[in-house]
């Protein structure tokens, strides 16, 4: 006879064998509560009584948060339906191998780095330190040429945004100049 504490690993076990099968309702909590977040402060957001009318600033966020949360219903029913998310035929990762975390981490610390520089050093200075130390972590090495090209695709790519399509960026130091 086996009674209710033989059956609670069993259980448990079964639990976190049809939790690992359907992983994928992770992401559509995930798109769930971005949905939400969306919507929510799309629905909150203060707009002028002038700016009204048939397309006004809550459009797209709307649009987008409702196409989260459709989304996000989609994946569940085709989930709890048995669909599962297969990797491309072309997909040469070795997922035995462990995550390469050094560079991960590299990434992660420019990326602030560059979050934190852009307002006192102005985006072409974070932007060359964000391009070249990208390179850096994804194993380029080439001190000579790497610099250069940071700096000439960080100008470029502040001179499209400011310039042509006027988002203004900070310059930092080089307002001036540029």
């Amino acid at each position: 006879m086996t009674t209710e504490t033989d059956q609670a690993p069993g259980r448990a076990a079964g639990r976190r064998a049809w939790l690992r099968d359907h992983s994928e309702l992770g992401v559509c909590a995930l798109l769930l509560a971005l949905g939400v977040l969306v919507l929510a402060d799309a629905l909150t957001m203060d707009v002028d009584i002038a700016q009204r009318g048939p397309v006004g600033p809550r459009t797209v966020p709307v649009a987008v948060g409702a196409g989260l949360l459709v989304i996000a219903a989609l994946l569940a029913v085709d989930v709890l339906r048995g669909g599962r998310g297969r990797a491309e035929g072309g997909e040469d990762v070795d997922l035995s191998e462990p995550a390469d975390w050094r560079t991960v981490l590299l990434l992660s610390g420019i990326f602030l780095g560059a979050a934190v520089l852009i307002e006192p050093a102005g985006f072409p200075v974070a932007g060359a330190l964000l391009f070249w130390g990208a390179a850096f972590a994804l194993g380029s090495r080439r001190v000579d040429r790497d610099p250069l090209i940071a700096a000439v695709l960080s100008l470029i790519t502040y001179a499209v945004f400011d310039k042509l399509l006027g988002v203004p960026l900070p310059g930092g130091p080089l307002m001036g100049v540029l």
